[in-house]
């Protein structure tokens, strides 16, 4: 039985720090109750303990604090979130307080949010294809069950209509288990947090979603909880439930911006850009709970998607997220300025596990050649576009001409499908076969002849 202890010695409050003495007892990721003057309650977590003082960290904010009267609660318990199965189909805060105005769950049990670290040697390797119904990423950079596959995408970029769409479409192909998607956002605004639930409850995808909001009006140091209680809810429902889990996690950068904040709040030592030296860490504690375990059937899948700060991919977090993860999405500004929707960057993007996830039996026999002729093709197009604009289009040659028509295709059928359109990957293949009859057979290099014969249109 933890003993709860009481105390009413707030020394300083900073920013959403509160420093705690004459303490005894105390441990580091204890939750923490604070009881203002007025009443109110508000809820935080130790962050260090040295000698007979505690830094606590203020999830509400530290506004209308008064040092002598405020009573401050230690519980003896790390932060918990109440799990239940009926959390499918739910929408939480942050914190995981209910606000879609339904009635509050009856939990079948209280999980630390911080979880456990999955032991190397119980991890299953990644090999089940899921289908996003987006061609660019099912055919070109296949997400397969239990990988963690980021979204890298600019300022003004469509990346909530992405993640929209893969929350309504993504499917475990040929299984009877069955799926969820599991919502965390993070420092969205009100139009975007309005714009997925509209969404997702006009499409009935919100049925087998959990979704958890954590706004832009509200604590910055909410976002640092928020993601863990997301990851939590899905371990549960994978390990516990037996579900196939995908996890979409927007917006990365507004997380790593509430670490800051409290590295700064701490007096700590930067490092990159201002952010604390510990930011790889952190981001690890979040990506490696990606997964699959032996002998267990649920897994969980992770899309973080993150706005790249002034488009450097360079910038810290999706340079250290690059690091953790296994490939990256990447969209980009050309293609949007096109008009093209989803505008995903095909050349830059790459998933590291898609050979594992395609093939006979889990996609079709033709999938990896067809993913490296178009890839090929592509790169060769945009290099002949280029040429064109130098040179002018007198200087191409007849193939070159088909490459560029090719390219033109590609981009205008292939990966600009729309945010409503949902592609199964035999569709997406047999498109990919239509644009590569555009090209000459003798340029179809990474193709063998059997396939060739079997799936390339017939010119009449």
């Amino acid at each position: 039985m933890n003993v709860i202890k009481e105390y009413r010695t707030v020394s300083e409050v900073v920013g959403p720090l509160m420093i705690v003495e004459d303490i005894q007892g105390v441990h580091y990721n204890e939750l923490v109750t604070i009881q203002l003057q007025t009443g109110e309650i508000r809820r935080g977590q130790v962050l260090e303990v040295h000698e007979d003082k505690a830094v606590v960290q203020l999830f509400e904010g530290s506004s209308g604090i008064n040092l002598d009267k405020t009573k401050v609660r230690f519980t003896g318990h790390p932060l918990e979130i109440a799990v239940s199965e009926d959390m499918v189909g739910r929408i939480f805060n942050g914190m995981g307080r209910v606000i879609d105005g339904g009635p509050e769950l009856i939990p079948e049990k209280y999980l630390d949010i911080d979880g456990q670290a999955i032991n190397p040697v119980s991890r299953d390797y990644p090999d089940e294809f899921i289908q996003t119904g987006i061609s660019a990423i099912d055919h070109l950079n296949t997400l397969v069950r239990g990988q963690k596959l980021p979204v890298f995408s600019g300022s003004g970029l469509p990346h909530n209509e992405l993640a929209a769409q893969i929350a309504r479409q993504a499917t475990v192909l040929n299984t009877d288990e069955n799926f969820a998607v599991v919502f965390a956002a993070m420092g969205i605004t009100f139009e975007e947090a309005n714009f997925f639930m509209e969404d997702l409850r006009k499409t009935g995808a919100i049925e087998r979603s959990v979704l958890f909001m954590n706004l832009a009006n509200d604590p910055a140091i909410e976002r640092i909880a928020t993601p863990r209680i997301a990851l939590t809810t899905a371990e549960y429902l994978a390990y516990e439930k037996d579900m196939h889990v995908l996890v979409i996690m927007t917006d990365m950068t507004n997380y790593c911006e509430a670490l800051r904040e409290v590295s700064a709040a701490r007096r700590e030592v930067p490092g990159r850009r201002g952010y604390p030296g510990y930011l790889y860490t952190n981001l690890s504690t979040l990506y490696e709970r990606a997964g699959r375990l032996v002998g267990k059937k649920g897994s969980v899948t992770q899309i973080p998607i993150l706005t790249m700060p002034e488009d450097d991919i360079t910038h810290p977090i999706p340079d250290l997220t690059g690091y953790i993860t296994e490939g990256q999405i990447i969209l980009g500004h050309e293609l949007y300025h096109k008009g093209y929707q989803p505008p995903i960057s095909v050349l830059p993007s790459l998933s590291r596990l898609k050979d594992k996830g395609s093939g006979e039996g889990k996609t079709r026999e033709d999938h990896a050649a067809t993913m490296n002729q178009l890839f090929a093709a592509y790169a060769q197009g945009k290099k002949i576009e280029e040429l064109a604009v130098v040179l002018g289009d007198s200087a191409l040659s007849n193939t070159d001409k088909l490459y560029v028509k090719f390219t033109k295709a590609f981009e205008e059928e292939y990966i600009n499908q729309g945010f409503y359109t949902n592609r199964t990957i035999e569709e997406t293949l047999d498109l990919g076969w239509q644009l590569l009859s555009i090209l000459p057979k003798t340029e179809l290099k990474r193709i063998k002849d059997n396939m060739l014969e079997r799936y390339l249109p017939k010119i009449e």
